[in-house]
């Protein structure tokens, strides 16, 4: 807290004896310091009391015969403190101290802070009230009385709370299925903010992770929007980071299709990748494009093949590739006319490893 020396005094100095309390001119100062003198001397010898002055040895006095709730006191930053002091009328003179800096002597404000001011209600109290406090108002207070039998002191302890404030967060970053991510989060408050992070997909659980997030090997269910907060007693901060994870095309579905001569023939492919795939369509090895009679549709990452008037020539076994930057994946599928009896929804979802597998199965099982 900032404090000044009266107007007209230069320094008002505390060892064990007063060395020098003002070098104004004495006639202008005579009038001050014999004000201010009762105030400094009873601060000097505040602490002592019978036992101390017959031993020779002084001792401070905390809270003797004062009404007060606590020692500490907590409070938001920017919120009003009032540090209660409660007098009667035994009380000659009285004074508020901060860190040994004179705030108020009696009614006379020392203080240049215009946030601080005295809250007196009659004569039974004097306290002390700080508007929109900040972390260098922390401290000790002390409330100094002087009464006919001897000095007393309160002190308080101010606790300056403020909440999280997150300075710095990682960028919105892509990277590639495999990866490793490392993720930042630092903030600072008092006290000092625990920090949590969440991937907000539909579970959103907590991670293991506090001012950094490590994820190893990244996947693409490890994609998303991560949050991180920081919290204390005050109140919590929170921001956020996107994280892109690009992996090769997966043809996850394909639509064959039974369709008669003459009639309109479609074929589906869908794909998941990211970046979004690429499709092509081919007959055997001939690419297809549109033209008179085909139509190639594209939304995303379905892929969809009409053809307009099937013909006897037009039936047979078509390709789907999906491609992107990381790699290509395929899939066959069928236009054949009706009875033929084929599988026309996932005709690509069985590999062919897998129909070499059965076969060698098959092969085992009946000796061939």
């Amino acid at each position: 807290m900032e404090t000044k020396t009266h107007p007209s005094v230069h320094s008002v100095v505390f060892p064990s004896k007063l060395r020098t309390l003002t070098s104004a001119r004495r006639p202008q100062c005579a009038k001050l310091c014999a004000k201010v003198l009762p105030y400094v001397m009873f601060l000097l010898t505040e602490g002592k009391t019978d036992a101390s002055e017959a031993s020779g040895q002084g001792f401070p006095v905390r809270s003797v015969d004062m009404q007060r709730a606590t020692d500490n006191i907590t409070i938001r930053q920017g919120d009003t403190a009032i540090i209660r002091c409660y007098v009667d009328d035994k009380v000659s003179r009285v004074a508020w101290l901060n860190r040994s800096n004179i705030i108020f002597a009696g009614q006379d404000k020392w203080s240049l802070d215009p946030r601080v001011d005295l809250v007196t209600k009659g004569q039974l109290e004097y306290s002390l009230r700080i508007q929109k406090v900040d972390v260098y108002d922390e401290g000790s207070y002390t409330c100094s009385i002087q009464t006919k039998q001897q000095p007393k002191t309160s002190q308080v302890y101010l606790i300056v709370q403020v909440p999280p404030n997150i300075y710095k967060v990682s960028e919105d970053i892509t990277v590639n299925e495999g990866s490793n991510v490392t993720l930042s989060c630092l903030a600072s408050g008092r006290p000092d903010p625990a920090i949590t992070w969440r991937l907000l997909n539909p579970s959103a659980d907590p991670l293991d992770g506090e001012e950094y997030l490590d994820i190893i090997g990244i996947m693409r269910n490890q994609a998303g929007r991560y949050e991180c907060k920081a919290s204390n007693d005050v109140k919590s901060d929170v921001k956020y980071v996107n994280v892109v994870v690009n992996y090769p095309p997966t043809i996850k579905k394909t639509q064959s299709s039974e369709t008669q001569v003459g009639r309109m023939g479609t074929l589906q492919c869908d794909a998941t990748a990211v970046p979004t795939p690429e499709f092509e369509w081919y007959r055997d090895d001939k690419r297809l494009s549109n033209s008179q009679g085909i139509n190639i549709q594209i939304s995303g990452t379905t892929a969809i093949l009409v053809i307009a008037n099937v013909t006897e020539e037009d039936y047979g076994n078509y390709t789907c590739v999906a491609s992107n930057r990381l790699g290509v994946q395929n899939a066959s599928l069928f236009l054949y006319r009706p009875g033929t009896g084929r599988d026309i929804n996932g005709s690509a979802g069985v590999s062919q490893s897998l129909w070499l597998l059965l076969a060698s199965f098959a092969c085992l099982f009946f000796k061939c």
